[in-house]
This record gives C-alpha cells, structure tokens and sequence, in this order.
C-alpha cells in the first residue's frame, strides 16, 4: 500500500500581515490558517502530518499540538529549504511526500486526495496542482510545451512579458515520489533573490526526461493563500460562503447569508431559520425547527429542537427542546436550561440548572443555583451568591414562586411549593410550602395549594 505523508510549510515570518503573530496563526472561521491546512490534509486520509517551523517556532508548535510532528527551518531560505529540513524525518518512510502551504485554509480534503491519487499513478515523480483564472495574485506561471506538456514554473518576478500573461498559476500544492524528491531537492539552483526554490523541481524532472502531471482546480478559490490582512479577510468571506451554501443545501434557511456568521464546526438541524447578524461558533450543536436571532452569539452551545433565541449570548451551555429566550438574555458557562423554559429579557443565568417548565422573569440573575420544575422567578430576582471571597448554592424546589424583587442570600434552600414576596430578602432556608415576606423574609403562613 501506497503511503504518503504531507509536509505543510509554515516557518515563514508574514512580513506582510505586518503582525508579531505568525502568518499561520491568523484566523479565520475561528481558528488558525495552520489548523485549516492540519484539517484538510488528516481529512484526506494520509499519514501524520510533518509541519516546518521557523518565525514564531513555539507558538506554532503549540497551535499544532499532538495532530502532526514539527521540524525547524533554521534559516530562510525558500521553499525547497524548508522542505528538506523534513528529510531528515522521513527518507525512507514513506513513498510519496504531499508539499501544501500553511497560508492555504480554502483547500479541501478531497482536492488533495485528488493529487495525490494522479501522482500514485504517474510514472513521473511529481503531480501538481494548478488553477486557472486572470489574476495572477503573484502566483507562478505553469509553462507548457506545444504538447500541452508541463515544462516549468515561473515565478512572477522572473517571468517574461509573455510568460506574464500566461492564466494557468501553480496553485502552490505538489505529491512528489519521495526518494526523487530528496535527491532532487540537492539540486536545484540559488536564485536570484537567495533562496531556494520547490518550483524548481518541475524543470529539474523536464531535465531529466521525465513526465510531470498538473491537475487543475475546478474551484480557483480553494488556492488562495494569506498574504496580507486584505487577503485574510477575503478567504473569511470565501470560508463563510461555503459554509453557509452547505448548510443552507442541507435544510437550513438563512435569511441573509452575507449578515450570519457560522464557523465551519457548528452543525443545525433542518428547518432551523437562522436570523441576520448570528454569530454561531466553536462546537455550537443546534437541533431542528428553530429560530435562532437576529442579533445572537451562542458559543459552545447545545440546543435542542423547535427553540426561540432571540437576540441573545450563551456560553458553553446546554439549552433543551421548546425553550424560548429573549431578548437580550446572557447564558453563561454551566447555564442549563430544560425543557420547556422559558426566560425573558435582559436574564443572566450561570452555572445553574433551571428545571422543566421553569419561567425566568426579565431582569434577573441566577448564579450556582439548582431550580426545580415549573418554578416562577419574578422579574428582578437575584441570587446573592458570591460574599466577597467565596460563592455559594441557592436549592430551589418543585413548583416555587419566587416574588419581584426577591434576593436569595446563598447559600439557601427553598423547599417545594414554597413562595416569596415582592422585594424579600431571604437570608434562611424556606420550608416547603412556606411563605416568605420582607427584609429580612419571615414567614407568613402555610400555603394550601388548593387556594
């Protein structure tokens, strides 16, 4: 069995993106280019990656973590330099050697299995990739013979007037038999600018007599390298667009898909209305038959089916079926709201369950709280929950009715069908059934459900 093993070339300093970050450490979609790259290249089902560091090595290899191992370009120069720090890595471990570009995050999984797939049947020790369109954006011209075949590449600052006008580019992703590569690579000339580079190969194999294959791009955008924070921006739009067509394809409807933001990971269910000025990112999980904004951030967020979030932030929380929110409602991290809840304007929840059926008020704060089912918290509530120095538990039962007003003093229980009146300071446990007024809140009498 074939084994290939792709090489991703992030060691470059970025100059242009004028940024003490490294280039590849630029987001878009919400993470990294480099990790964009590491996504398309493990989805393409080749072996661990080899990732080349240089400016910035740490944070890079941090960014990588355990998906790839790293090799260091000691010094810059060129593109076959910085792939023959990998050799050392992997002569002899592999067949074939996958060159991408860590600035590339529009490339797809299936477009390298593609490239690779043509070089494991080319005769000749390099496929490349190519694209076609009138905007050269510096790329390489792809020089071809009457034949149609591929003779070299030419970099734009030493291309000729004609050569200029060429519209096939070298889209920057090579698959070269890997024992030809590394003695290839002892090659290839300095040029003119001190470096070293891999387009080289190209006139090096034509040389040699023998055949390089090029496949081009069905869609040029998938090449698309960062180079400046206009180009950043640019593969931001490009990024969003994909993925709000596949979205909408399988079933979601945005309202207006060039206002709503969703990151690449978020995945919704059919029949979801995604609304204007939506921000859905990280491992969001929506259920189907929703309608979500306009004007809501949910992060890390699980919601479940047929949900109403209006204008609203949540924060690693989890929101069961049928709740509704909104507007203007903040779910912070270990919010959960279960089915059926409904929470009304301007509510913050954190890290606190509220139970089935359970109605939040508009104006209240509810914080390391565990409320039960079908509770009503009045408008304004507040659980006092943090002293200066600690925070602590407010316990709400079954079937509470919780005044406008009322302050819980943690920690504090209150016992099923327990009530407050408005504006109740609760600084003691509350007896199921019990009654509460005032400040601080004494009890009034028991209450008969049957009232």
């Amino acid at each position: 069995m074939t084994t290939c093993t792709p090489i991703i070339l992030a060691a470059g300093q970025g100059v242009r993106m004028r940024s003490a970050l490294p280039k590849v450490l630029h987001e878009i979609g919400g993470r990294p280019l480099l990790r964009h790259v590491l996504q398309a290249v493990t989805g393409a089902g080749l072996a661990q990656p080899v990732v080349v560091v240089g400016h910035g090595a740490e944070a890079v290899r941090a960014a990588v973590g355990a998906d790839a191992r790293c090799v260091t370009q000691t010094q810059q120069l060129g593109t076959a330099n910085a792939v023959q720090a990998a050799e050392e890595l992997l002569a002899g471990q592999t067949d074939l050697v996958l060159v991408v570009n860590g600035d590339m995050p529009l490339l797809t999984a299936e477009t390298l299995a593609r490239l690779v797939a043509l070089q494991t049947a080319n005769p000749g020790p390099l496929t490349l990739l190519t694209l076609i369109t009138p905007d050269p954006r510096g790329f390489g011209r792809i020089v071809r013979d009457r034949a149609g075949a591929v003779q070299a590449i030419v970099e734009e600052a030493q291309a000729t007037p004609e050569q200029r006008a060429i519209t096939e580019l070298n889209a920057g992703a090579y698959c070269f038999r890997a024992g030809w590569l590394w003695s290839a690579l002892r090659h290839i000339p300095l040029s003119p600018k001190g470096e070293y580079y891999l387009t080289d190969t190209v006139a090096l194999a034509v040389a040699e007599g023998l055949a390089v294959q090029a496949v081009c791009l069905d869609d040029p955008t998938e090449a698309m390298g960062i180079n400046t924070r206009v180009h950043l921006a640019e593969a931001e739009a490009l990024l969003r667009r994909r993925t709000n067509t596949a979205l909408m394809l399988s079933g979601v409807t945005l309202i207006d898909p060039d206002h709503t933001y969703i990151e690449p990971g978020v995945q919704i269910g059919a029949d979801t209305i995604i609304y204007p000025n939506t921000y859905l990112c990280g491992a969001t999980r929506i259920g189907s038959g929703c309608a979500i904004g306009p004007n809501t951030i949910l992060e890390d967020t699980t919601v479940g089916d047929r949900c109403t979030i209006l204008a609203a932030v949540t924060e690693k929380a989890v929101i069961e079926d049928e709740v509704s929110m909104g507007p203007f409602c903040r779910l912070r991290k270990g919010a959960h709201l279960q089915r059926g809840v409904h929470m009304g304007n301007f509510g913050e929840v954190k890290d606190s369950t509220l139970g089935p059926g359970t109605k939040m008020g508009h104006f209240s704060y509810i914080g390391n709280a565990q409320i039960g089912a079908n509770v009503n918290i009045g408008a304004g509530t507040i659980t006092c929950n943090y002293d200066g120095e600690h925070k602590h538990p407010t316990e709400i039962g079954d079937e509470v009715f919780i005044g406008s007003d009322t302050m819980l003093v943690a920690p504090v229980k209150l016992g099923a069908g327990a009530r407050t009146g408005a504006g109740a300071v609760v600084t003691h446990d509350v007896a199921p059934g019990e009654i509460v007024v005032g400040v601080p809140a004494r009890p009034l009498r028991k209450h008969n459900p049957s009232e």
